[in-house]
């Protein structure tokens, strides 16, 4: 019998389950989503016991869909949306109340509190992280203060925190392992990322138990075995574990300090891997433990475009410009340049270098000749450039440039907008085949987890190319460039 991984991305809006061969190619993948509970504006929820049974079905789905027998299943590697938060009861189980999710804005006057106190810096030196809202420390605090008796249970041990992994790893195991890794730890304010630990003053700022808190393991590992999983034998080992995007950086196989990745979705995340150097940013930019493989740990520097594939969706379903998101490369091509027209695609504030929450899109440069496939072409570059802004500002605070990013995600598949990155950039562009970054960053965990590879680079040998792009004279650009540059101060 042919021995699998099973991959499990648990992400915002859907769990997706994965079987790859151990030379790492998708036999098959199941997607199931999940609600979406917005219990009044600027609140974002899931209920965890949905999100379970999602992943349950994921599994089952993907076993029948490939006519895999369970019994081949080798290991599970786990990727999460990172920083959704969710407690529940170690005697039962049972979440005390819905996941807070990441996108969830209701502790936002927590933190402002802890800025007006004079935390920020302090905070930072320890976690790489703002006060926001954004993280899971105070989404934890916010669920003990308002959940009848709960922070009373936490103090007495009775309550377990954790991110997505951590819930999930639980219920996997019977609830015989409560872990997570350095990847999500470095997500919650509550994990000094230079000490490697949890802090005990962080967690008295926030006002968290420790005793609340996972243990925290490295990214490869056998965290837990399976036991009493519908559909699935007992004894299959866990063994990776990371958060979305740093699962996408290692299913990137960016190993060497300098490597980046950009993962083109909803909105655009770009990471550099900074190797045993933790580096402070100078331009805004997150600086997290990308992963831990053994007592070696790994840096990485993160940076985030709000909206970029949600800059098409606005076009098709705002403008009526397209009538379905694939239609922009066809459209975009159909003109040699955007006419002039620049388009900010900051619908959503901007986030790193600029973090200007108060940002707006702006289309600047019309003229009575603009069209909307100047529009179309306009917000791909808008995309590209707000891409461009974040590498630039990796590449100042690492002190080197950047000769290649490897690019993963649906907007990634788009030809047209990986060719204005690269000229952009004035550096190549690789597409893997592999598509699915972040469950293969998962797989290859657990693959190092369970000794079917020795490290990760030894997972080299198996990642395949789809595409490169080249960069063209950059000449050709810094007209472009320009005209950003005046569009942003506008935005």
């Amino acid at each position: 019998m042919q021995k699998l991984l099973l991959a499990l991305d648990q992400g915002t809006t859907g769990t997706t389950a994965l079987l790859l061969t151990q030379d790492l190619r998708v036999l098959g993948k199941f997607n199931v989503e999940f609600p979406q509970i917005y219990p009044q504006p600027g609140w974002v929820e899931h209920d965890p016991e949905a999100i379970w049974q999602s992943t349950l079905q994921a599994i089952a789905g993907v076993l029948a869909a490939t006519q895999v027998d369970a019994q081949a299943i080798a290991g599970i590697g786990i990727t999460n949306q990172r920083e959704t938060t969710v407690i529940w009861q170690r005697a039962t189980g049972k979440p005390i109340a819905n996941a807070i999710v990441w996108q969830c804005r209701r502790t936002a006057d927590i933190c402002e509190q802890l800025q007006q106190a004079g935390h920020t810096d302090w905070v930072r030196a320890r976690t790489g992280l703002p006060l926001d809202a954004y993280f899971s420390g105070t989404k934890a605090a916010w669920l003990l203060d308002h959940v009848d008796g709960a922070r009373n249970q936490a103090e007495q041990g009775q309550l377990a925190f954790g991110t997505m992994d951590t819930f999930l790893t639980w219920r996997l195991t019977g609830g015989q392992a409560h872990v997570t890794d350095p990847s999500n730890a470095s997500r919650t304010l509550l994990y000094d990322i230079g000490e490697r630990q949890w802090s005990d003053e962080l967690c008295e700022l926030l006002r968290i138990p420790k005793q609340l808190l996972p243990t925290v393991m490295p990214s490869a590992a056998i965290y837990g075995l399976t036991h009493g999983v519908p559909g699935l034998p007992d004894g299959v080992p866990i063994a990776g574990i990371a958060g979305d995007q740093q699962a996408a950086l290692c299913g990137q196989l960016c190993l060497e300090p300098g490597a980046a990745k950009c993962t083109y979705g909803t909105g655009a995340f770009l990471l550099m891997q900074t190797g045993a150097e933790r580096v402070a940013s100078r331009h805004g930019l997150l600086t997290t433990v990308a992963w831990q493989v053994g007592d070696d740990y790994f840096y990485a520097l993160e940076g985030s475009v709000f909206v970029a594939g949600a800059a098409v969706q606005w076009l098709r379903d705002g403008l009526g410009i397209i009538d379905k998101a694939s239609d922009i490369e066809a459209l975009a091509a159909s003109v040699p340049d955007s006419g002039g027209v620049v388009f900010v695609p900051s619908l959503a504030g901007m986030g790193a270098p600029h973090w200007n929450p108060h940002a707006r899109g702006a289309i600047t440069g019309l003229t009575r000749g603009s069209t909307r496939a100047h529009l179309a072409r306009a917000t791909l570059e808008g995309i590209a450039l707000s891409c461009m802004d974040l590498l630039t500002a990796m590449q100042a605070d690492l002190q080197r440039s950047i000769p290649v990013l490897r690019v993963d995600g649906g907007a990634a598949q788009n030809d047209l907008l990986m060719q204005i990155q690269a000229d952009l950039l004035q550096t190549t562009v690789v597409r893997p085949e592999v598509i699915e970054t972040t469950a293969l960053g998962a797989a290859i965990l657990a693959g190092v987890g369970i000794g079917w590879f020795a490290n990760l680079a030894h997972a080299q040998a198996v990642w395949r190319r789809d595409r490169q792009f080249e960069p063209g004279a950059p000449e050709a650009t810094s007209q472009l460039r320009a005209q950003w540059t005046a569009a942003i101060s506008r935005a």
